[in-house]
């Protein structure tokens, strides 16, 4: 099989290498959470040229950032809330990543909002696109356009006539959030930042009132190292009061997380065709395309138990199932829910009643020498809250602050968009180079951009690799392969439910599919056949506990279905140490290894 050099390629040796850096070397800044704030904000001080390590305690993307509503958007009800500097700033990162950064992952959508109130509405809501579009939101993409009641059934014949009375057309963008944040962490790599996933932090480091470093522990071998650092910044999203409880300083934010579910259903259960957005009585919901599926939510809840496993009960999926059969006239059922799941928001807490009224802004703070916070924020912005950590960490290094440029992020793709129009323009040469369907070239080129040759190649000595996924054919073989050769795939999970989506797009849930992908993964990894299994089990308890809970009706009972499960890092426990207790670690006090 060829091998692939590169400083992005995130596989088995370059992790060795990672864990002996971090171990050896002194950074500037040492950035703990690789969801999208972690992770862009490797890239920006990474490209400032600061030396710099990320680390993240399970997988890229494991939180938050793979579990959102898988929209660029610039956040149509935060007009309502009259936050009109949030939805600006957030059209603008939305073009600078639909043109410019990330053209093979964030792609045009357009909307439809149906009218179902006669007279009022349509003014009120056009006033809104108006504003939408006069601050970025029709840059790109057209602006609003308005339909009668016979025209928004054209645009979707699936909705009730006796409901709706019009529509809006907009448009906004679709993202594969997942992979743009591991896109995100192999771009980091790629300008010599070190990342490192599986990788807990356990403690501070602390040189009197100074922090000078993390304590992590290797959640694959049970290995502890000091990483030392000018900086530590904490971009951990829902578990940042962990860590900075972890720091023994009072004060900093806090962060409350709400849970957010959505349902995966066929595309013939919903005739439409535009995505469409649905206000409700406490916020509004999606009803996006998704290859052959449509995703539809969100919920809104508060959310007090397992950060790391949020749970979907019964009552979640009936309110989603009810609003969006309010306006469907061939309504979805339980049995036409082909996936579910649920992520966490990190909201600012302001003491609201509700985590629908909190806050989508982002802070910094510095709450300790040499230690930063960011919190709070939206996916689409988390390029700025980066570029603002950055800022903050900067301020952190005295002298040679004045050093150390400005952000560059605006101006530099990440990996796979260079060159991307070309490619897309020559996919039918590139399918018949590999002996391939056009179609899968095109897959390919949406979840890889210009990589997607890279990903091919693997399969140069190995053709059985571009055959389907048994039980998975829209994905290859040779992606799995792909993903734990040069992604920092480590487990089944991170490859079923985030490299790939085949955990939200199939109705097994990737049961189906997982020896076979277990045993690709095997080849690169150097499983044994204990291991395969042991991978293979651990995956299908937790899709076993993930379908029970959907059918519980409280949170506390769903939440017991997922604690049950073993965590598949071995060697990550969130019981191994109390937060709210535990002595910073002080420099130089932890014996070697």
């Amino acid at each position: 099989m060829p091998t692939i050099r590169s400083r992005s390629v995130l596989g088995p040796e370059r992790r060795a290498e990672a864990w002996r850096r971090l171990s050896e070397e002194t950074f500037d800044v040492v950035i703990v959470g690789g969801g999208v704030v972690g992770t862009g904000s490797a890239v920006d001080a990474a490209t400032r040229g600061l030396n710099v390590a990320m680390v993240e305690a399970r997988d890229f993307a494991a939180g938050t950032s793979s579990r959102s509503s898988k929209m660029f958007h610039g956040g149509l009800r935060y007009l309502e809330q009259l936050d009109f500097g949030l939805v600006a700033e957030a059209l603008h990162e939305r073009e600078l990543s639909m043109t410019r950064l990330a053209p093979h992952l964030v792609t045009p959508l357009k909307f439809l909002f149906p009218l179902t109130r006669r007279f009022w509405e349509r003014p009120y809501m056009a006033a809104g696109f108006v504003l939408y579009d006069v601050m970025g939101g029709a840059k790109s993409v057209p602006p609003q356009k308005h339909y009668s009641r016979a025209g928004a059934h054209r645009i979707a014949p699936g909705l009730r006539e006796d409901v709706v009375v019009g529509g809006i057309r907009y448009w906004d963008t679709l993202v594969d959030d997942a992979r743009h944040t591991l896109t995100l962490a192999r771009t980091a790599a790629r300008h010599g930042a070190v990342v490192s996933n599986s990788t807990q932090v356990i403690g501070y480091l602390r040189d009197g009132e100074r922090v000078t470093g993390v304590r992590v522990r290797d959640a694959e071998t049970g290995a502890e190292t000091d990483v030392r650092a000018g900086v530590v910044l904490n971009a951990a999203g829902v578990w940042t009061d962990q860590l900075q409880r972890m720091l023994g300083d009072e004060g900093g934010f806090t962060v409350r997380a709400s849970k957010g579910v959505h349902i995966v259903v066929d595309r013939d259960k919903v005739d439409s065709e535009a995505a469409l957005i649905l206000r409700t009585e406490k916020s509004v919901l999606f009803i996006i395309p998704w290859g052959e599926y449509w995703i539809i939510g969100t919920t809104d809840t508060d959310w007090q138990l397992d950060l790391a496993h949020p749970a979907a009960t019964s009552a979640d999926i009936e309110y989603i199932l009810g609003h969006v059969n309010s306006v469907l006239t061939e309504p979805i059922t339980r049995e036409d829910v082909r996936g579910v799941y649920a992520g966490l928001r990190p909201l600012l807490s302001g003491g609201a009643d509700s985590t629908a009224k909190l806050s989508r802004e982002h802070a910094v703070m510095t709450v300790a020498p040499g230690a930063v916070v960011v919190a709070g924020g939206k996916y689409t912005t988390y390029r700025v809250m980066a570029a603002d950590a950055v800022d903050a960490a900067v301020a952190e290094m005295g002298e040679r602050a004045e050093e150390v440029p400005s952000s560059t992020t605006e101006r530099i793709p990440l990996m796979g968009a260079d060159g991307y129009p070309a490619m897309v323009n020559r996919a039918d040469r590139i399918a018949d180079d590999y002996e391939i369907r056009e179609e899968q070239v095109e897959h390919l080129l949406g979840r890889y951009g210009t990589l997607a040759e890279e990903v091919l190649e693997m399969a140069a000595d190995r053709p059985e690799l571009l055959e389907p996924l048994a039980g998975a054919e829209r994905y290859l073989r040779v992606e799995v392969v792909y993903a734990a050769a040069a992604e920092a795939a480590l487990h089944l999970e991170d490859v079923l439910v985030r490299r790939t989506r085949i955990s939200m797009e199939y109705q097994h849930g990737g049961v189906a599919c997982a020896r076979e992908a277990a045993e690709l993964m095997a080849g690169v990894l150097g499983w044994d056949a204990g291991r395969v299994e042991r991978e293979v089990g651990l995956f299908e308890q937790r899709i076993a506990a993930e379908e029970a809970s959907q059918v519980t009706e409280s949170d506390d009972e769903a939440d017991r279905f997922l604690r049950n499960v073993p965590e598949v890092r071995e060697f990550l426990t969130d019981t191994s140490f109390d937060p709210a207790v535990a002595e910073p670690v002080v420099a130089g006090s932890v014996a070697a290894d």
